[in-house]
C-alpha cells in the first residue's frame, strides 16, 4: 500500500466579470483569482487489487461520498487517461472550506486527487495533461491546480499568471446560505434580460454575481451593509475582505487572519 497527503487550497475571486453565455450553456468570464491558506486535506491510498475499487470518506456531512463527488469523478478521469494497473482507490477528505460558497471547495479536492494519484503512480500525466483533465472537470480546477494569483477567461480554465502580492484576507458567510453556481449565472443572465440600464449598477460591483444576486438574500444585504469594501467571491455566499477584519456574530462563518499565497495543490 502507498499514501500521500494533499493540501488543497481556497479561491477567491478578486474580480470577475461575466462577458458572455456560449453555445454549451456555461458563460465566458473574465476574473482575477487568487489561492488562500485555507484548506481541505486529502489522504490518499493505493492498493493493488484485481479490480478498481474507488471508495470516498470524510469529516463532512454536506457532501456525498459516491460517484456524484467531483473527487470520485477526478478518480475515474485518471484511471480512463493512464495504464495503471487495478488498484483499490482510497480517498479521505479532511473538510474545511465550506459547501457551496464560491471558495472551490469542490474543485480544490478533484485537482487535489489528480496531482496526488499521478505523484503516487509514479506520474504518468505531465501538467499540460494534467490542466487538461481539470478542464474537463470543472471551471476552477485549473486555477487551484496552478495556484498564486491569475488572470482567467473561458470558464475559468485559461488562465495566465500575475506577479503574486501577499494580502491580508478575511472571510464572512451566512452558515445556512449555499449558492450553487447554476443559480448565480441563471440570474445574472435574467437580470441583464430584464433591465435595460443595468450597467450603471453593475459597475459598481466588482464581482457580477454579486450584483445579480444581492437583491434576493437579506444574509448578504446584512454584510454589505455591514461591510460596504467587502466583495462576494464566486457565485458566493461568501464574502472577502482585504486588510479588514469581520466580527463574529451568530448565524455567521468567519474567518479572520489568512493571507493570499501563491501555490495551489501540493504533498504536505
Amino acid at each position: 500500500m502507498k499514501q500521500i497527503k494533499i493540501q488543497c487550497p481556497a479561491k477567491i475571486n478578486l474580480t470577475l466579470k461575466v462577458i458572455e453565455k456560449r453555445p454549451d450553456g456555461f458563460h465566458n468570464i473574465d476574473s482575477i483569482m487568487q489561492t488562500i491558506n485555507l484548506f481541505d486535506y486529502l489522504k490518499i491510498k493505493i492498493q493493488e487489487s484485481d479490480r478498481f475499487e474507488i471508495f470516498l470518506d470524510g469529516t463532512s456531512t454536506e457532501i456525498p461520498y459516491d460517484d456524484k463527488n467531483i473527487v470520485f469523478k477526478a478518480v475515474k478521469i485518471f484511471i480512463e487517461n493512464t495504464n495503471i494497473l487495478p488498484h483499490k482507490i482510497d480517498v479521505f477528505i479532511e473538510k474545511n472550506i465550506p459547501i457551496a460558497a464560491g471558495l472551490a471547495g469542490g474543485s480544490t479536492d478533484a485537482a487535489g486527487v489528480l496531482y496526488g494519484l499521478n505523484k503516487l503512480f509514479g506520474e504518468p500525466l505531465n501538467n499540460i495533461k494534467l490542466h487538461e483533465l481539470c478542464a474537463k472537470l470543472g471551471s476552477d480546477l485549473n486555477v487551484c491546480l496552478e495556484g498564486g494569483r491569475l488572470k482567467t477567461s473561458g470558464r475559468g480554465e485559461i488562465f495566465e499568471s500575475l506577479p503574486f502580492e501577499e494580502l491580508n484576507v478575511s472571510l464572512i458567510k451566512p452558515m445556512s446560505l449555499g449558492i450553487s453556481a447554476k443559480e448565480a449565472y441563471t440570474k445574472f443572465s435574467e437580470k441583464i434580460q430584464n433591465l435595460s440600464d443595468y450597467n450603471r449598477e453593475r459597475n459598481l460591483y466588482l464581482n457580477d454575481l454579486e450584483w445579480a444576486i444581492i437583491d434576493d438574500y437579506k444574509e448578504l444585504q446584512e454584510i454589505k451593509k455591514q461591510y460596504p469594501n467587502a466583495v462576494m467571491s464566486g457565485s458566493g455566499s461568501t464574502y472577502f475582505g482585504i486588510d479588514m477584519n469581520f466580527i463574529a456574530q451568530e448565524g455567521y462563518w468567519v474567518k479572520n487572519g489568512l493571507i493570499t499565497i501563491s501555490y495551489g495543490v501540493k504533498e504536505v
